[in-house]
């Protein structure tokens, strides 16, 4: 059947219009990033859950040596002038990594931000990462490009990996503070996200072993 292109044009730029509207709606910060209540997950919950995939997983960087800061890096890349991951935290970073693949934790989108601690993290952790600037960088302090990492859709079957620092997800997500090496999962839902747990470092041995 023939549609006359005229009939067709304004539904199509009503559609993009819409689309546009949608993908610029603001997503607004939470109070709180602790495990929102009657949605947190523990135990073999938990672990269910990242096998399934659909969730965002992310990191405050692990240990850092802080009798080194960032004030005189040059760059991103410039490494010996910024605070890095100490021996433990490297360490604990390899741990975990090792943890999320005997545990079989489908990883999908591995991000960092791309300050030397967080990407050494993430690699040490996953091995292949990409740097994403929005994850540390703002515009007004509102942190929109994280806020859209952590609040769009998954891809089935994986989770989203992220390395970041604990400043920038405080802004966003609300205290508690992460520490060191600690991590929020999160169920994101287009225009927000649930924080249903969050792992210290030691928690990753502990899950997915009998009580």
């Amino acid at each position: 059947m023939f549609i006359h292109r005229r009939s067709v044009l304004p539904a199509l730029l009503l559609a993009g219009a819409a689309f546009t509207a949608h993908a610029q709606t603001p997503i607004a910060n939470t109070e709180s990033s602790a495990p929102a209540a009657g949605a947190a997950l523990q135990g073999q919950a938990l672990l269910d859950a990242l096998r399934g995939g659909g969730y965002v997983v992310y990191f405050r960087h692990t240990a850092t040596d802080f009798s080194r800061g960032d004030s005189a890096m040059k760059s991103y890349t410039d490494c010996d002038n910024q605070r890095l991951l100490s021996p433990q935290g490297k360490s604990d970073a390899t741990a975990i990594g090792q943890r999320i693949r005997t545990l079989k934790l489908p990883v999908g989108e591995a991000l960092a931000s791309p300050y030397c601690r967080t990407m050494d993290h993430a690699r040490l952790m996953l091995t292949t990462v990409t740097p994403r600037n929005e994850i540390r960088e703002a515009q007004g302090n509102n942190y929109a490009g994280l806020k859209q990492l952590l609040a769009s859709p998954v891809k089935a079957g994986t989770n989203r990996w992220i390395v970041g620092h604990g400043i920038p997800f405080r802004a966003v997500a609300g205290a508690p503070h992460l520490a060191e090496g600690e991590a929020a999962v999160i169920r994101p839902d287009t225009t927000g996200w649930t924080v249903v747990a969050r792992l210290a470092v030691a928690d990753w041995q502990a899950l997915g072993t009998a009580p």
